[in-house]
């Protein structure tokens, strides 16, 4: 047989030491307890002084070993509250928002942020309160902003009839409009155009806009703070997820996705609206695009979609 190596033998006794180190009160127990106890023995006439003195120390020793243990337990108590406390938090990374605090959580959002990342249906909301919410901030703070906007492509026949008969199911909005296929595509070229009105008024805005063939159920906004997800229905509850959740990266990466799919418009080739823009600047600005208006737009159609891009109403205003 082979004897130990040195190394084992040196591990061997480290293990050993730091044993003894975590036992002591333990092992002074114990050998006050022995050595008194044949002291006893071999010599009748010890002192009882002593005898008491050691059963003293004795018992200071075991009560400061059971000390110990309970210290030991505590700190391994609150280890594993502390987990649990951070696992519930994890599992709890989403919080519901009544339609009172949906707005005062979108208006918080806005505040510090410079972006803001949109998918929804036609983006009435975005036209009416966060855009131009958004930019006065940015203009106000003097800062840059960066917004990604993803809505339904108003040239695509299936995807707005599929959005007009959603929006249909639960009645109409907040505006008591109807939901029409002509309606919705109103709403979506509004969205385009008033992303091109607002983009050449701030020089440090940077919009881009992607048009979806599919229909959404639901509505992200994802700030540098949050991500707010909602329906259309404003009696529903929202959810609200903060920006150091798991959650909340997914979903960029899922914003992202989606618009990688869809059709990018390149507002950089947008012809220049007025303050007021005219029926021609927006079907040049919609040619342009490679988004031209359905031959069947009248001026009175245009006039509205030039009403809905710079004077939209906020449909969840009570």
């Amino acid at each position: 047989m082979t004897s130990s190596s040195p190394q084992g033998a040196g591990r061997r006794l480290e293990n050993g030491i730091a044993w003894a180190v975590r036992n002591a009160d333990g092992i002074v127990a114990i050998v006050v307890a022995v050595v008194v106890g044949l002291m006893d023995v071999l010599n009748q006439n010890m002192d009882d002084n002593i005898v008491s003195g050691a059963t003293l120390l004795v018992l200071a020793a075991l009560v400061y070993g059971s000390l110990t243990e309970r210290r030991r337990r505590m700190a391994d108590i609150r280890t594993a509250t502390t987990a649990t406390s951070r696992a519930v938090e994890d599992l709890a990374m989403v919080r519901t928002l009544s339609a009172a605090e949906v707005a005062l959580a979108h208006e918080r959002a806005r505040r510090t942020t410079t972006r803001w990342v949109f998918k929804g249906g036609t983006g009435t909301y975005l036209r009416a309160v966060t855009l131009p919410e958004c930019v006065l901030e940015a203009q106000r703070q003097r800062r840059s902003l960066s917004m990604k906007i993803d809505i339904i492509n108003p040239a695509d026949d299936a995807v707005c009839a599929a959005y007009a008969r959603f929006r249909s199911t639960f009645g109409p909005g907040g505006d008591r409009a109807a939901w029409t296929v002509e309606r919705t595509r109103k709403e979506a070229y509004a969205t385009v155009v008033a992303a091109s009105w607002h983009r050449q008024r701030l020089d440090t805005l940077e919009i881009d806009v992607h048009l979806s063939s599919v229909a959404p159920a639901l509505r992200f906004d994802l700030s540098d703070t949050c991500l707010i997800i909602t329906q259309d229905d404003p009696s529903r509850v929202g959810l609200y997820v903060e920006r150091d959740r798991p959650l909340y990266d997914y979903y960029v990466t899922e914003l992202h996705q989606s618009r990688e799919q869809a059709v990018k418009l390149d507002l950089r080739e947008a012809v220049p609206l007025a303050d007021e823009p005219t029926v021609d600047e927006v079907g040049r600005l919609l040619d342009r695009l490679g988004l031209p208006l359905p031959p069947s737009f009248t001026d009175r159609d245009v006039g509205d979609i030039i009403d809905k891009a710079l004077r939209a109403e906020n449909p969840y205003r009570r």
